[in-house]
């Protein structure tokens, strides 16, 4: 089986594509390098046999040479929540990366019959719902005192609201999953859309606002500044987390399931399990690095939320997955990685 993987020098993509490989898949691949130190993961791709150019999702003509493929692999995106408004990012070049970019991908899988598996995010809920959740204080975390529609002990369900606001990221991820939809339904092949928690894991290029755990990690370990921003600088905003080498588990099940009939949208993160706040995340690199004083800033950030946890239930349900990897092993490889690596910081920020 041939895969293509869009984003194939990121760190979520480069993952899936060496994983693949492991598990005997031919994998070809394009990246533009836009996000720092991606390009540094290119010798790894190139050397595990994997066809790689250099392209962009954005440019037609960078698809044009794609041939024979059976599945297409959507990890190519602007992943900020704050893309478009932030002042680096303009709002259109946001949407032509992360909506017109997944559409040139389904042109592809139209052209070549083939199957695409979309990476979306938690970000498409709804911000004035997650927001309005009855969170309160509990160990250093803010925590749900018990369930609630669509959401659950282990986190928010698919069937929790994706009303606007949800940011201009969000609604690039929604706005693609709906298109991804339709294309598949009107062309007749198969689309699975996943709407992944926090990825995580060595090798992440983890900024403030993406890729927190690694981030928070790689900061404390060289001593680095770090602060807690608004929820009255308690540091008590809670996120969940999934290691790729899970994805990767759960995209092997859905290629080899082809087009059957049911569910087509799922969350896939490490739910309640792999949840903790930015507190607890320090208690941890205290115990790990020796202690490091946060700042606190206790203005608001745009589109931040006090919590954000996925139910994969519906997952496990269709697919038998749940993720392996726990919190502890992933923060141990990102520690790790941050050891071997104490340059890793300024490599994420180009």
């Amino acid at each position: 089986m041939r895969v293509l993987v869009s984003g194939v020098c990121g760190f979520v993509g480069s993952e899936l594509a060496l994983g693949l490989r492991r598990v005997g898949y031919e994998v070809c691949g394009f990246d533009n390098f836009s996000r720092p130190g991606s390009e540094g993961n290119r010798p790894r791709i190139e050397a595990a046999g994997i066809e790689f150019w250099r392209g962009d999702v954005r440019r037609e003509e960078d698809l044009e040479r794609v041939k024979g493929i059976d599945w297409v692999i959507d990890a190519a995106a602007n992943p900020s929540v704050l893309a478009g408004v932030d002042g680096k990012t303009g709002s259109k070049e946001l949407l032509e990366h992360n909506l017109w970019g997944t559409v040139h991908l389904l042109e592809v899988c139209k052209r070549e019959q083939a199957g695409l598996i979309l990476l979306s995010t938690s970000r498409v809920y709804s911000i004035d719902a997650l927001c309005a959740l009855p969170v309160v204080a509990k160990d250093g975390a803010f925590a749900l005192p018990e369930s609630l529609a669509a959401v659950g002990p282990q986190g928010v369900t698919e069937e929790f609201s994706t009303a606007a606001p949800i940011s201009l990221y969000g609604a690039s991820k929604l706005a693609s999953e709906q298109i991804a939809l339709e294309y598949g339904s009107a062309f007749g092949f198969p689309v699975w859309v996943n709407r992944c928690g926090v990825m995580a894991g060595a090798g992440q290029f983890g900024k403030p606002d993406q890729g927190i755990f690694s981030y928070w990690i790689h900061s404390w370990a060289q001593g680095a500044p770090l602060q807690y921003i608004g929820f009255g600088g308690t540091g008590h905003q809670v996120r969940d987390c999934l290691h790729p080498a899970d994805l990767l588990a759960l995209l092997v099940k859905q290629m080899a399931a082809g087009g059957r009939a049911g569910r087509r949208i799922f969350n896939v993160g490490g739910g309640a399990a792999s949840a903790r706040s930015l507190r607890q995340l320090s208690e941890w690199c205290a115990q790990e690095f020796g202690p490091h004083e946060v700042a606190v800033d206790l203005s608001p950030r745009p589109f931040d939320l006090p919590w954000v946890v996925l139910d994969a239930a519906c997952a496990g349900r269709e697919w038998g997955w749940r993720p392996e990897k726990t919190v502890e092993e992933i923060c141990q490889e990102i520690a790790q990685h941050a050891r071997e690596h104490p340059e890793w910081l300024e490599v994420s920020r180009g």
